[in-house]
């Protein structure tokens, strides 16, 4: 069995339960708080506060001169216990510093890339180390060449699958950061996890003893409060090097042999063989010596070692250290943000050699074992995680192994419809039970399986799901929505639309710094108003139909206009946003409008005057306001959305589930559910008084822009970057059509208030109007 797989094994052995262990753990977490805890940072600075400043001082009791000196004591009292805390650490920062094994500081490391999302996990790297006899020039550069050779290896397949910049499992290869001629095991490592332990870290580590090379992993993921360190093979390198120079030997005996028939000189063959040449008079002699009877294991062969034997051995390091890499970092995706496994497609280019089966079933037995911690939360994703790695694993000649996976997919799915295996003879037969439209793309995976694999039988029975999501999609009547005209006009790409409570007009704001108003009825161009500073980022329309706002994104601040949308005059201009505003929304009855940015500004839509600000940590992104007026949620790039009571500033609830910002959101005109569309590709359904999740809408292939919501609660569409709008049954989650109009992002949409029409703003430049049929 290839070294490479029999040490993947061994990891997965060791490591898939602490995943599992992990997973639980962020359940329970879960369960337990729902709600953001308030900063250690500010906790501190409360305490310390309280602890320094003991003193109730008002402006009646001290004079001026009073006050200033019992600050300057409290702040001279504050700075002598910080130093004596300093003094009191100080020892210990040097002594875990002796420890550390990097070249790297860890404020270098923990600076590094701080707005990527997903956080990259960082990669180390530890090479063995091997000492050569002094005389012995031929080997003494090894050592610093294998750690060339493994981090040239590694990195080539890290950028090739796993880069710092790939948007969804990406690591921080840090080669050459670790100063591995002086640190080993345990001490480094927990003196890196003091330092380093709020960022997710891999180190692979290798260290010679005797023949054999101590593999070892050390391993911390988000929320960790330990770290994961164990030796998890050890490769015998000594007799991998031996192998390689008695295989090549073996085939230097056949060019040998050719270049003697052709009537080149022994001298000049041997010469030409060099160690090869050694190496097979050594295994011919072995060969004589086993068939009289002599027990060769009882002698000390040894076969001399060539530069390609090293760089066989090089390769199986290389490959030991990409399928460990591989394994963890799509462990830690997949647990901590939700990202489909990469190693399965990986595989087949990995493994070269003859897979033991028994091994094969030690790794999809892992996977189940990840699979199943996973289905409390994302029991959805779990047909589609196992189909994948059934796919990777159908190039094996015998297919049990990748059969296995593909069974355990249709069975998760029939669980999740809660469709009985009992009531049809076969699984596949079953699905047509409970098939919907939105599991076309996990039904044409299955086709796509099946067909590599040639099991024409269950083709048979995947046509025939097709076929029966084909009928469901005509009684759905595609022909529900259709084009009724495109507005052009602008210069630039169409940032927001919205059309008038009355149904009598539709406005876009624009990139190129301007608003455009339209009839919507016939689509004429009734005004254009210039009057921005900055490009236009989105527009809200009141109930009444006589005030527009504006949001702008002015670089590097931002600011909210307010039109008379009859005249066009300017009534307003509403500054204080520090950072350019994303989104503007106008309250259910008229009296508030809400601008975010990295804040919520709350604002009396009349007089122009604020009311109050909600403290964001991240860039809001989308805002709506229940029909009552009562709560306000908001969505934020920190994947968060949060309720709040407009009026008073009040935070109510914080719910958490998307895995990407929250981009767009919606509030049902009962106040009963809210809608949310996220930069993750779903759009998720939320019961609003309890924050429970209902519901997810998958079925874009890219990041959620914007979605809109029928008055009555009966329909949802959703915009995104891939292009197209999607129409989904809220009670059912059914995919009903998809609009492919518009040739750019689709950045808007807007529902009139009957539901006969749909406006569509894309960075294609245009606006559509659709219409919807009853």
């Amino acid at each position: 069995m290839q070294p490479g797989l029999n040490l993947l094994i061994q990891l997965v052995l060791e490591f898939a339960p602490v995943m599992v262990n992990i997973i639980q753990n962020q359940t329970e977490g879960n369960l337990r708080n729902n709600t953001s805890p308030i900063p250690k940072i500010i906790q501190d600075f409360i305490k310390t506060v309280d602890n320094v400043t003991q003193i109730d001082i008002t402006e009646t009791e001290f004079t001026q001169q009073q006050q200033l000196a019992i600050y300057q004591h409290a702040t001279q009292l504050k700075i002598a216990n910080q130093e004596r805390e300093t003094a009191i650490k100080l020892p210990e920062v040097h002594k875990i510093l002796d420890s550390w094994p990097l070249r790297l500081y860890p404020s270098q490391l923990l600076e590094s890339f701080p707005n990527y999302k997903p956080t990259p996990i960082k990669l180390f790297i530890a090479a063995p180390q091997i000492q050569f006899d002094k005389f012995d020039l031929q080997n003494s550069h090894i050592s610093d060449e294998i750690e060339l050779k493994l981090a040239e290896g590694l990195r080539e397949f890290i950028n090739n699958h796993y880069s710092l910049h790939h948007p969804e499992r990406p690591i921080e290869f840090l080669a050459g950061a670790w100063d591995s001629k002086r640190f080993h095991s345990e001490s480094s490592i927990k003196a890196l996890f003091s330092g380093l332990k709020k960022q997710p870290t891999l180190i692979l580590e290798s260290e010679k003893d005797g023949d054999y090379f101590n593999f070892r992993i050390a391993y911390w993921g988000l929320g960790q409060e330990n770290y994961y360190y164990k030796t998890i093979s050890r490769l015998p390198y000594r007799q991998i090097l031996q192998e390689s120079a008695k295989n090549r030997a073996w085939e230097w005996k056949n060019i040998k042999d050719q270049l003697l028939s052709l009537g080149e000189t022994l001298e000049i063959v041997n010469n030409l063989g060099r160690e090869r040449n050694f190496n097979l008079e050594l295994l011919e002699k072995v060969e004589r010596w086993q068939s009289q009877g002599v027990d060769v294991n009882q002698l000390s062969l040894e076969y001399q070692i060539g530069s390609q034997d090293w760089q066989h051995l090089y390769q199986v390091l290389i490959t030991c250290h990409c399928l460990v890499t591989a394994w963890v970092t799509d462990a830690y995706y997949l647990v901590n943000h939700g990202v489909h496994p990469l190693l399965p497609e990986l595989l087949p280019s990995l493994l070269n050699e003859a897979i033991n089966l028994q091994s094969l079933q030690v790794i999809t037995d892992s996977y189940k074992q990840v699979f199943q911690a996973l289905k409390n939360e994302k029991i959805t994703e779990i047909p589609e995680l196992a189909l994948q790695l059934a796919q990777g694993l159908s190039h094996v000649s015998n297919f049990h192994w990748s059969r296995e996976q593909v069974d355990y997919s249709i069975n998760t799915w029939l669980q999740i419809r809660q469709v009985s295996i009992t009531e049809v003879t076969h699984p596949l037969k079953a699905m047509q039970l409970a098939v919907k439209i939105e599991d076309e793309t996990y039904i044409n995976k299955l086709k796509e399986y099946f067909t590599a694999v040639g099991d024409d039988e269950n083709l048979v029975y995947v046509e025939s799901l097709l076929e029966e999501i084909s009928i469901l999609k005509a009684k759905c009547n595609l022909d529900k929505i259709h084009l009724h005209y495109t507005l052009t006009g602008h210069s630039s790409q169409v940032s927001s639309v919205a059309i008038s409570p009355n149904g009598e007009v539709v406005v876009s704001g624009c990139a190129d710094k301007t608003i455009n108003i339209w009839n919507l009825q016939t689509g004429k161009l009734i005004r254009t108003l210039t009057g921005n500073a900055g490009a236009i980022s989105s527009v809200a329309v009141s109930p009444d139909g006589h005030f527009l706002a504006v949001g702008s994104c002015e670089h590097p601040q931002g600011n909210v206009k307010v039109w008379n949308l009859k005249t066009g005059k300017l009534i307003h201009t509403l500054l204080g946003h520090q950072k350019p505003v994303n989104v503007v929304a106008i309250s259910s009855d008229g009296t508030i409008l809400a601008s975010g940015s990295n804040k919520i500004k709350i604002w009396n839509l009349q007089r122009g005057e604020r009311i109050c600000t909600l403290w964001h940590s991240s860039a809001v992104e989308a805002i709506a306001t229940s029909a009552d007026g009562i709560i306000l949620a908001s969505g934020s790039s920190d994947y968060k959305i949060r309720l709040w009571n407009p009026l008073t500033g009040d935070p109510l609830r914080t719910m958490m589930g998307h895995l990407g910002a929250v981009t767009a959101i919606a509030i049902s005109g009962d106040g009963e559910v809210l809608c949310s569309g996220s930069a993750d590709k779903t759009v998720k359904i939320w019961h609003l008084s309890t924050g429970k999740l209902l519901r997810t809408f998958n079925g874009h292939t890219d990041k959620i822009k914007s979605i809109a919501m029928s008055q009555n609660g009966e329909f949802l569409f959703s915009g995104s970057l891939d292009k197209t709008i999607k129409m989904w049954d809220m009670s059912t989650g059914e995919l009903l059509q998809t609009l492919t109009g518009h040739s750019g992002v689709v950045t808007s949409l807007s529902l009139s208030a009957d539901g006969k029409f749909l406006a569509s703003g894309s960075t294609d430049k245009t606006v559509k109007i659709w219409q919807v049929m009853k």
